[in-house]
């Protein structure tokens, strides 16, 4: 019988979901979370290991030699010394696309928030406000129409597919980069352009790449300094794509009017994370890809891979 553990299954599945479809793989370990020190012990004699954020390195895959097989719970696997576990006869799976329209939704939700103060206004009702205006409206923040305006979009994969007709249907018009352009994605409103276009001409630029060597910190205060006054940044990526000093110092200066970021250079967030020291920010923990149908995408998927790999067919490999 298979030995399945997984190593940090909290996040996943907090209790809303059921692991009977790994179950009925073989015999399953869960664990809420794993310390480093603890993981060796965890993973004991298993054959298949699955972890989202919990690090594989190489000092620890090697000491556990019974592994036949890593799956990463999430799309990006940076978590795992790939190279090393390929090495040691190791297949490692990730899983893409599972989250696709519930990202691009958040991404729009942090907008919206952005533009509308939503969330501001409501709770301003609530403590009286709007009882003791002698006008029959008030806002407290400037609001912005969104049709009409430029959204760029940096990282033009499924995720910024789905925000850019998302974009569309408000009006907006938006400009695409990636770094292989492909002249039949454009439309009417969509265009594919060069990374400096995007920074020139956008008044909201949202980040759907992976982080690379090359591309890490690629907003900072270079990048910034050649962005329209007033541009409005959204990260739902991850966090490391920003230098969040750099973009603290222009929240607080008005050349960034608002950011909305759901990732952190380090997760969970640092206390003195710069980031936290910005006016006009939003910052949320992390779940846009939360939703329960989301989830429940995943755990398909990742059941999926297993089964294809003890079937001698891999998918969703990565090397």
């Amino acid at each position: 019988m298979h030995q399945i553990v997984v190593l940090d299954g909290y996040t996943l599945n907090p209790g809303d979901l059921s692991w009977k479809s790994l179950e009925d793989i073989g015999e399953v370990r869960i664990y809420d979370r794993t310390e480093a020190k603890d993981i060796p012990e965890c993973i004991g004699n298993s054959d298949i290991v699955l972890t989202n954020k919990t690090v594989l390195t190489e000092e620890t895959l090697k000491a556990c030699p019974t592994v036949r097989y890593i799956g990463c719970m999430a799309t990006g696997y940076n978590v795992i010394d790939v190279a090393a576990a390929n090495k040691l006869g190791m297949t490692v799976t990730n899983i893409p696309a599972y989250g696709t329209e519930a990202v691009a939704q958040f991404t729009m939700a942090l907008l919206l928030e952005i533009t509308s103060r939503v969330g501001m206004h409501s709770e301003a009702v609530k403590q009286g406000q709007w009882s003791a205006c002698p006008d029959f409206c008030f806002w407290n923040a400037p609001l912005m129409e969104l049709a009409g305006k430029t959204m760029g979009i940096i990282g033009y994969g499924a995720i910024g597919q789905s925000v850019a007709r998302k974009a569309e249907a408000f009006g907006m018009e938006v400009l695409a980069y990636r770094r292989t352009p492909d002249r039949s994605m454009e439309t009417e409103h969509c265009h594919m352009v060069s990374m400096d276009e995007i920074y020139e001409k956008s008044d909201i630029i949202t980040l759907h790449c992976p982080l690379t060597a090359e591309n890490e910190e690629m907003i900072n205060r270079e990048t910034i300094g050649r962005m329209k006054d007033g541009v409005i940044l959204l990260n739902t990526g991850r966090g490391k794509l920003i230098c969040e000093a750099d973009l603290r110092d222009a929240l607080n200066s008005g050349k960034v009017a608002g950011a909305g970021v759901d990732v952190a250079s380090v997760e969970p967030v640092h206390p003195d994370n710069p980031l936290l020291q910005a006016k006009n920010l939003w910052m949320t923990p992390h779940i846009a890809w939360a939703p329960r149908e989301t989830r429940q995408r995943l755990m398909d998927i990742l059941v999926s891979n297993i089964n294809a790999f003890l079937d001698g067919h891999p998918v969703n490999e990565v090397h």
